[in-house]
């Protein structure tokens, strides 16, 4: 199992949370560096949205 993997399995239930961390994350990485990187932070927040958004099954273990 990968790393992204348990992640998802630790945050099922919980992507909005994770979400708000994601772009709290982003937006205090842009403080720090005065918007240097913007657009690169805006895209990785959006690729890690879309990834904790992603709806896969359950792992056999927990059906």
């Amino acid at each position: 199992m990968s790393m992204l993997d348990k992640l998802k399995q630790m945050l099922r239930g919980h992507e909005d949370q994770a979400s708000q961390g994601v772009e709290k994350a982003g937006d205090a990485f842009d403080a720090r560096t005065q918007n240097k990187y913007q657009s690169q932070v805006d895209t990785a927040q959006q690729k890690l949205n879309d990834q904790l958004r992603r709806s896969d099954p359950p792992p056999p273990e927990q059906r």
